[in-house]
């Protein structure tokens, strides 16, 4: 299943009191895997950034300036989620400002069941500790240590990896060692030394003679007689 990961920085907290969006950050996940497909843009808001914003996210003014605003991004952005799930840490606070946005491009807001939060899916699971995403980091041992500041790319990037553990660790990766490590595992592995003698069979005589008589039983058009026909073929 194909997940967008994502996360957002803006100009404050406010969606429906003027605030806007001012950087975009996503990253796409197939059956719990990053691809490395990635969409990134900063916006210009067409109006002042928040001091305490800019202390979070370090984005100001000056460097938005020459941004293209939302309407300019909005089709690259679109194309690139398509119908996937949206996947954000405190959903609610993105998806109010991704459809404020878009409303104010006349687009259709995105339905809220398209929405996953890994905040509430943490709290489900950790109720009574932390779950900020540096906290998360730090309970499933992931590197974070490149993250002084607030950036969307970066924390969407961190957020996948939180995600994959919260739906259960990263099985899929045990099994994806080199062919070289694959191959030094198994000549390192002790040897399987084969019985001196054999075991005897467990099935009696009359244990074959019941189930052929069950199999006749079944008709002529018995899979287990078309299979009785081609092992008898094999051994012929």
């Amino acid at each position: 299943m194909r997940e967008i990961v994502f996360d957002t920085e803006t100009t404050g907290l406010n969606a429906l009191g003027g605030d806007r969006l001012i950087e975009i950050g996503c990253v796409e996940i197939l059956n719990q895997i990053p691809t490395g497909r990635t969409f990134h843009a900063y916006i210009n808001p067409q109006r002042p950034v928040d001091p305490d914003a800019v202390r979070v996210h370090g984005l100001d003014d000056a460097f938005l300036a020459d941004k293209p605003c939302f309407d300019k991004i909005v089709d690259a952005f679109l194309d690139f989620v398509g119908d996937s799930p949206l996947v954000a840490h405190n959903a609610d606070f993105d998806r109010g400002f991704i459809n404020m946005e878009l409303g104010l491009c006349g687009r259709s807001a995105v339905p809220v069941h398209r929405f996953v939060d890994t905040l509430q899916l943490a709290r489900r699971r950790h109720p009574n500790a932390s779950n900020s995403l540096d906290a998360l980091c730090a309970r499933f041992g992931i590197d974070n240590s490149s993250r002084t500041k607030h950036g969307a790319l970066l924390d969407a990037e961190i957020l996948a990896e939180v995600y994959i553990e919260l739906l259960g660790g990263r099985q899929a990766a045990f099994a994806l060692g080199t062919i070289e490590e694959s191959a030094a595992a198994v000549a390192a592995a002790a040897p399987i030394a084969p019985r001196a003698r054999p075991l005897p069979p467990r099935i009696t005589a009359a244990d074959l003679a019941a189930h052929a008589a069950y199999v006749e039983a079944l008709g002529p058009k018995s899979l287990w007689l078309k299979y009785r026909s081609a092992a008898a073929s094999k051994v012929a």
